[in-house]
């Protein structure tokens, strides 16, 4: 699979995504007003603090006047408002964490939710490392700013209002030049947020490659290992690692630049033009120090803020980068297929028909033509051809893993798109070549956790397909613990597991996609007479490359580049001479030669 591509964010897409993500505040206004109380109230105890220092110096320390009791008031009372902003922090800190937690909890939610609805064409073109670092650390990358960014923003607002309110109580002249310092922050912020956002969206691209490649490796390690790939994955590997590396190192040396020095130079010549400008005030008349100490003080609680927001521009950005990624997946088509679901109707006989059913995977080449067929109530339909002639196409329309649009497939004489999706998974049994086990145990990967199945059904199940003859003989017998897809049994253990699997929910119609592949000759014939009492009464549609396991098919199917060229029963596709009397010939050779 080719990485993914994302397109440039403009300074638009970013509002739009912006104002999106913070939608997702809406269910917590309560919760997001208290914290802003409690911040405000922080606020304004930071700016009495310097308030209170500047009365004991015009009033106290300057005329060297120290009235006992009204000392003690002006030192409690400013050790009272410390104690005050600690407390209040800790509060207010708490509950935007709070907050911010729900609502990554809540996206994650989301973003899961959509995967989980997504239709194969997704899967096929998307790795599935990048799937999961949309869910983790894109998400947690928007936690970051709701935690830190997003407080601080709030926090340097209340801040700038507030200080510039006391400024002006101050000194209205200078406190007016000082708001020539907000162009210039702008500016900044501006011009970081314009250059950055490329920075960033090739971080998590690249971010989103390692995941992948680590997934990729991960689940195919067996294969790696046994072909001896390691130092070809560990090379590809390190060039991805290598790319992210200067991907970051570039938007470290950005961030230094701006986010740094740029501000700290606007702060130190805003220091000296107050100095400055108190200086010559000195000249003319004399000026408090109390008022000197205030007006510096607050400047630099003014920048503290400022400046922590610039710092904490790199997370908002990285913010948005991420959130538009999440967004990107959460508003992609390719969904499963929808259902124009008519009520109360139900499978009761399992009849299938296709009908001039023409089907394509990327829009381009057709992979099925024309194809046309019908599976009466009780009978196997078998397919059979090379690799790549449609079969597994037609299973995966059959189960509406993807949409046609030509043709139409009917069961029981009405519409496969009418059908609702949980009636359609209840009656379609499906078992697969490489079957999948959940992690558990054996009695949870047989019952699917449906509550409703009795411990006496699951047993019942496995007792059907044989499956028992194996588990009983297991230490913790049906409570036996099941590891990653199972890979601590053997395939036909596997595969007798999902035979139970099936025939538990008592489908009226069973897929079979080589279901027999991966299973040892013993295996096949012990669960031959299984597979036997399974179809019996149900509708069958079976993919076979052992020709002798649907010899007493019905119908059978011989595909070849998406058209069906032959079909009838076993022996009259021998008596036609043609592909089906060459692939049984073929297979007969080789168990003589293996003889």
């Amino acid at each position: 699979m080719q990485p993914e591509k994302h397109p440039k964010l403009t300074m638009k897409d970013q509002w739009v995504v912006l104002k999106r993500l913070l939608r997702y505040t809406f269910p917590h206004k309560k919760s997001i007003s208290i914290a802003l109380v409690l911040l405000l109230m922080t606020i304004t105890g930071t700016i009495i603090g310097p308030l209170i220092i500047q009365t004991f110096i015009d009033d106290y320390l300057i005329p060297l006047r120290f009235p006992e009791k009204e000392v003690l008031i002006i030192a409690l009372s400013y050790i009272g408002i410390q104690v005050f902003i600690v407390t209040v922090s800790y509060f207010q800190s708490l509950r935007f964490q709070e907050i911010a937690l729900k609502i990554i909890q809540q996206m994650r939610i989301d973003v899961f939710t959509k995967v989980q609805g997504l239709g194969m064409r997704y899967f096929d073109k998307t790795p599935a490392g990048s799937i999961v670092s949309r869910v983790t650390n894109d998400t947690e990358a928007i936690k970051e700013m709701f935690v830190s960014v997003i407080v601080t923003f709030l926090q340097a607002i209340f801040i700038l209002f507030g200080v510039y309110i006391t400024l002006f109580t101050l000194n209205a002249k200078l406190a007016l030049y000082s708001l020539l310092l907000m162009p210039i922050f702008l500016t900044i912020i501006t011009v970081y947020r314009k250059y950055s956002a490329d920075f960033y969206q090739d971080i998590r691209e690249r971010l989103s490659q390692l995941n992948a490649k680590i997934a990729e490796s991960l689940s195919g390690m067996g294969m790696i290992q046994a072909f001896r790939q390691e130092d070809r994955l560990e090379t590809e590997f390190d060039d991805i690692n290598e790319k992210h590396y200067k991907a970051g190192l570039r938007n470290i040396k950005f961030d230094g630049l701006l986010l740094g020095p740029a501000i700290d130079l606007v702060y130190a010549g805003a220091f000296v033009v107050v100095l400055g400008y108190f200086g010559f005030m000195s000249l003319e008349s004399s000026i408090e120090v109390g008022v000197l100490y205030a007006f510096t003080t607050l400047l630099s609680r003014l920048f503290q803020p400022i400046q922590q927001v610039m710092q904490r521009l790199s997370i908002f950005q990285q913010a948005i980068i991420a959130s538009s990624r999440v967004f990107q997946l959460m508003d992609d088509t390719d969904i499963e297929p929808e259902q124009k679901e008519i009520e109360e109707i139900e499978i009761q006989d399992g009849k299938i028909e296709f009908r001039d059913v023409t089907f394509s995977y990327d829009g381009k080449t057709d992979v099925l033509k024309n194809i046309s067929f019908t599976a009466n109530a009780g009978e196997t339909v078998a397919l059979v051809g090379h690799t790549g002639s449609g079969k597994s196409s037609i299973i995966n329309l059959l189960m509406r893993f993807y949409e046609y649009e030509q043709g139409e497939i009917l069961i029981d004489d009405v519409s496969l798109k009418s059908y609702p999706k949980t009636e359609l998974r209840k009656k379609t049994g499906l078992v697969l070549q490489d079957p999948f086990l959940f992690y558990g145990d054996i009695e949870s990967n047989i019952r699917l956790h449906d509550k409703s199945m009795s411990q006496e059904e699951v047993i019942a199940a496995a007792e059907f397909v044989q499956a028992n003859q194996f588990i009983e003989q297991l230490p913790d017998k049906y409570l036996q613990k099941v590891t990653e897809r199972g890979s601590t049994f053997s395939s036909g253990q596997r595969q007798l597991v999902a035979f139970a699997r099936t025939i538990a929910t008592n489908p009226k119609i069973l897929v079979l996609d080589e279901a027999t592949a991966n299973i040892d000759t013993e295996t096949e014939v012990a669960i031959q007479s299984s597979l036997e009492k399974m179809r019996k009464g149900r509708t069958t549609i079976a993919i076979a490359h052992r020709l002798s396991t649907i010899q007493d098919s019905e119908l059978i199917l011989v595909l070849h580049k998406g058209e069906i060229v032959e079909r009838g029963t076993h022996q009259e596709l021998l008596s036609q001479k043609g592909l089906y009397h060459m692939m049984y010939l073929l297979q007969n050779n080789i168990a003589e030669d293996v003889m």
